[in-house]
């Protein structure tokens, strides 16, 4: 029952985080300077043209009305038709997603990979070079800014020494085999740019609660037993320390999101990150909107799996 209400609860947070995060960029969006009726309407129109255009967009009616509509259509699964393109958003994106999802999975993947051996080694050698070579490039690195990683490493591997695509994703004209090689290498420099600015996080948060975990009486009693170290530290004290690191893969996920659409950008890679940066720059709102949309939904529905999942391993949690 216990874990029914926590659930619920959680569920009913996600549903208004989302509904928040929807209406937050309906409205911000129109804010953007230009006019929107520019981006569907051809100067050579006449003025009776022009305003049925803007009917079939509901463009004509006040925002509030427009408001509302799109939340209506939005609950349907309509996110509207692209000015540009004049296309179903809903298709526009989805054609650009898998990209995204890549991209994002596998800087995770990377990430975790490297930096969770990297909290253990500086957690064991807590004072050592290695812990303070570790905690420094784990600040650095959280201080760097997207742009300024995925430049460096543009001009650095791409440019200076052509080890690597500098955009898109995949070579036109390759098949089978060869798809797969050009797909990963497009992938590397996107994704270390990812890599780079989110281990640090992840390094850091684990040295913390391994040490913590490291101290308590549960791992004293396990050396007490004539446990080796290496026990004490990869089978009781890593399961403790790794939920608090459960819960980060949440909350860095937003961070992950965001990073990708400037990323996608830099490196010209076609996710949906690379369609806001074109919808921004054309005033198509309905592209604009649904992606926020999707990648709001995105991370909210990844948050919700990270709190059910941290609930179903630590109990105590449920009670909050």
């Amino acid at each position: 029952m216990a874990l029914l209400r926590f659930a619920g609860v959680r569920v009913l947070r996600g549903v208004l985080t989302l509904w928040f995060a929807v209406s937050v960029t309906f409205f911000l969006v129109r804010l953007l300077p230009g006019d929107p009726a520019l981006a569907i309407a051809s100067p050579t129109m006449t003025e009776e043209q022009r305003a049925h255009l803007l009917a079939e967009f509901g463009l004509d009616q006040p925002l509030l009305v427009q408001y509302v509509t799109y939340l209506g259509e939005l609950v349907q699964g309509n996110l509207g038709i692209s000015f540009r393109q004049s296309q179903p958003v809903l298709d526009i994106l989805l054609e650009r997603l898998p990209w995204t999802l890549i991209l994002t999975s596998s800087a995770l993947v990377v990430t975790l990979a490297i930096g969770l051996p990297l909290g253990v080694l500086a957690a064991t050698h807590r004072g050592g070079a290695i812990d303070r070579a570790v905690q420094i490039g784990g600040v650095v690195g959280q201080s760097l800014f997207v742009p300024t990683v995925g430049i460096a490493l543009l001009y650095a591997f791409g440019l200076g020494l052509g080890w690597f695509p500098i955009g898109g994703a995949i070579d036109s004209d390759v098949y089978g085999l060869e798809a797969y090689v050009s797909m990963l290498r497009h992938l590397v420099l996107p994704c270390l740019s990812l890599v780079v600015l989110q281990i640090g996080a992840y390094v850091l948060t684990l040295r913390t609660n391994l040490i913590d975990a490291l101290g308590e009486d549960f791992c004293n009693v396990a050396r007490a037993k004539g446990a080796p170290e290496r026990t004490v530290v990869w089978k009781h004290a890593l399961r403790n320390a790794l939920l608090p690191t459960t819960t980060l893969v949440g909350l860095q996920l937003g961070f992950l999101v965001g990073g990708a659409v400037l990323t996608e950008t830099i490196f010209a890679y076609p996710g949906v990150g690379r369609a806001i940066y074109e919808s921004v720059g054309q005033l198509d709102f309905p592209v604009m909107q649904g992606a926020f949309v999707l990648l709001a939904a995105t991370v909210v529905v990844a948050n919700l799996i990270t709190d059910l999942a941290y609930g179903v391993l630590d109990p105590r949690v449920r009670a909050t």
